[in-house]
């Protein structure tokens, strides 16, 4: 199992969301601060299967695009997971 850490401005946030739950993703979406000036941001948390990250990855990539300036939209982080509960 992996945890992906998602990282993307507070304005692609909602987008974001949309399309992994179109894609039968569960998300969890924690507000933070960060960057220049200190920018509106979110942090998105996902639990996926190893068999997932690609997939989970792709879902990032259709929804947010490139910006024409070439700005990154989003930071991914995929760490693994050693233990999981649900309680």
């Amino acid at each position: 199992m992996k945890m992906i850490i998602i990282i993307v401005k507070d304005n692609d946030a909602d987008t974001l969301t949309q399309a992994f739950t179109a894609g039968n993703f569960r998300v969890t979406r924690v507000a933070s601060t960060g960057g220049f000036m200190r920018s509106g941001v979110v942090t998105m948390l996902l639990g996926v299967e190893d068999a997932q990250v690609d997939a989970a990855i792709k879902v990032v990539r259709d929804a947010l695009p490139k910006a024409l300036d070439n700005e990154k939209r989003a930071t991914l982080f995929v760490v693994p997971v050693h233990h999981f509960e649900q309680i």
